[in-house]
């Protein structure tokens, strides 16, 4: 059985940081690519960031230089570290685990960030 489990969400004002994980379980997790999603209320879920099994690491443009994905392959983990927060940033953050092939592709339940003073 596939599980994805994040944690590290929570309250926090703006200029602070936080630091997401998420563990892996039931997959060989260093073939996937790992990514972070995130849906705000009204808004569709959208790439945060995202890091292939070869380490290439991908961005959105609103996180861009705030934020830093990761991964250990030897904890079956995958972080972000989000760093300068805005309240734009609130939203639940989900982790995603994606073999892009055959339609394997799997969610974490999801953690809130919120983002306010």
């Amino acid at each position: 059985q596939v599980q994805l489990v994040e944690s590290g969400g929570g309250l926090v004002q703006p200029g602070g940081s936080l630091r997401l994980s998420c563990a892996a379980s039931g997959i060989i997790f260093a073939v996937y690519k790992m990514g972070w999603y995130r849906q705000a209320p009204g808004n569709q879920r959208e790439l945060v960031a995202e890091i292939t099994s070869e380490g290439v690491r991908n961005y959105a443009n609103s996180v861009k230089g705030r934020f830093y994905i990761s991964r250990d392959n030897d904890q079956n983990a995958v972080y972000l570290q989000m760093n300068s927060l805005i309240p734009e940033d609130t939203a639940v953050y989900y982790c995603n685990a994606d073999l892009e092939v055959d339609n394997f592709v799997y969610w974490g339940q999801g953690t809130q960030v919120t983002v306010s003073s």
